[in-house]
């Protein structure tokens, strides 16, 4: 497992950013997995959340990962994940003139800030409003905190009963997961 910063070739210091995707459905979820699910935004099969990872947030993928599978995504997973899955409020795709109303150039820049920390959060919660740096908003209004994918392309490798290292598909996959999510984009 990877430290919370990560040094770039560039010498550049930033984020881990790990993805969640959720591969197992509704049914025989325990109570405490489910509510751990919702905290993670993760209430259907096949949806996808996207998180800096910390002490809390890798607890909460331990303690579910019977029903999601997680990594390190890279810049151009989440750039795409985000150009293509990315909705607002009104099932609206996320596009480059609605990043720019609050400050971005385009999604791109959007990405980049948040891997570095300079922005907290993609998305703002419900009723919060953006704050401004230098004339950029911290987070992005009306964001949905998930994105929706397809099944994956070719189907699963494997079990989606078993874990990624005994040849399934639950649990840590590290980089693995940004040819995962590519395929279900």
């Amino acid at each position: 497992m990877q430290s919370t910063q990560e040094v770039k070739p560039s010498g550049e210091v930033g984020r881990v950013i790990v993805a969640a995707v959720r591969i197992r459905g509704l049914v025989d979820v325990s109570p405490d997995v489910e509510h751990t699910l919702d905290l993670l935004r993760l209430r259907r099969k096949f949806t996808c959340s996207v998180y800096p990872l910390t002490d809390s947030i890798k607890g909460m993928l331990k303690a579910a990962e019977g029903w999601l599978t997680w990594g390190e995504v890279s810049r151009e997973t989440l750039i795409q994940l985000l150009r293509r899955r990315g909705r607002l409020v009104g099932d609206l795709p996320l596009t480059d003139d609605y990043v720019k109303k609050y400050g971005w150039g385009n999604v791109e820049e959007l990405v980049d800030a948040y891997i570095r920390g300079e922005v907290k959060s993609l998305w703002c919660r419900k009723g919060e409003k953006p704050g401004m740096v230098n004339g950029k908003a911290s987070c992005i209004p009306g964001l949905k905190p998930y994105f929706r994918l397809h099944p994956p392309k070719g189907g699963f490798k494997g079990s989606i009963k078993k874990p990624y290292n005994a040849d399934g598909e639950l649990g840590y996959r590290g980089s693995a997961i940004n040819d995962l999510i590519m395929r279900m984009i």
